[in-house]
């Protein structure tokens, strides 16, 4: 879970997506919401929107809203028996997968905001659908399919957006304009984030017995490294992510 926040402000208020993505099958919710939203009426929508479709969540990876914080939501999971964990820099290792497809989708979501207005609430539907129907290199296959065990049944003139005639029913037709862009805006953000990705990789790795302030002990994945920390930085937890690294 996390917020996409500082949005411009739709015609009804809202000014942040709250983004949930299941780990396993990385299908995903787009809620919109307001910034001031209490977390009491983001319960209720959790319990709508989540639990009563999905069931309960084993465990949930958020960011460190103080709303996720609160003694209200940690009472809430813990009697739904759903255990909490907080997001950091420094644990990539647990969620940096889930952080990445965060990252991905803020862009993409932010680019859509951006393109629709005003009105950006009355498209997402549609934003959602066209993220859960796309190809996702990580599973190989589309959210939809992963979670339902089927392939999505979408209107024909959907399947190929390159070929798409522009016919029927005036609704359907705005619609198959509005896939066309999401999916272009998914492209983009995807082709950024991969961009990034090996950037950072190529100008940011190391080698274990490099010396980077505090010496290599171990890499972590792709993007963290274990560290082996002097006496006196002992209460501090030995593991950092390459952005916070450089050679010494």
């Amino acid at each position: 879970m996390d917020f996409v926040t500082k949005l411009s402000k739709s015609s009804q208020g809202y000014d942040t997506i709250w983004v949930i993505v299941d780990r396993l099958t990385k299908s995903a919710l787009f809620l919109p919401i307001r910034e001031t939203d209490p977390i009491e009426k983001l319960a209720r929508m959790y319990l709508k929107e989540v639990v009563t479709r999905h069931g309960t969540p084993v465990s949930i990876i958020s960011d460190h809203d103080g709303r996720f914080a609160s003694n209200f939501w940690r009472s809430l999971q813990k009697a739904l028996g759903t255990t909490l964990a907080m997001s950091t820099s420094y644990h990539l290792e647990t969620d940096g997968q889930s952080k990445r497809t965060i990252q991905t989708l803020e862009d993409m979501l932010r680019a859509c905001v951006i393109n629709f207005g005003k009105g950006w609430v009355k498209h997402f539907p549609l934003v959602e659908f066209s993220y859960n129907i796309s190809y996702h290199a990580s599973i190989k296959a589309a959210p939809f399919e992963s979670l339902y065990g089927r392939k999505c049944r979408s209107p024909v003139c959907w399947a190929e957006v390159g070929e798409v005639q522009l016919t029927g029913l005036e609704i359907v037709q705005e619609a198959t304009k509005k896939i066309i862009q999401i999916k272009q805006r998914i492209q983009a953000a995807r082709d950024r984030q991969k961009s990034y990705a090996d950037l950072k990789r190529k100008s940011m790795e190391f080698q274990v017995g490099d010396r980077v302030m505090l010496k290599v002990m171990e890499k972590v994945g792709s993007v963290a490294y274990k560290l082996e920390l002097p006496q006196e930085l002992s209460m501090v937890h030995n593991t950092f992510h390459v952005s916070n690294l450089k050679k010494c």
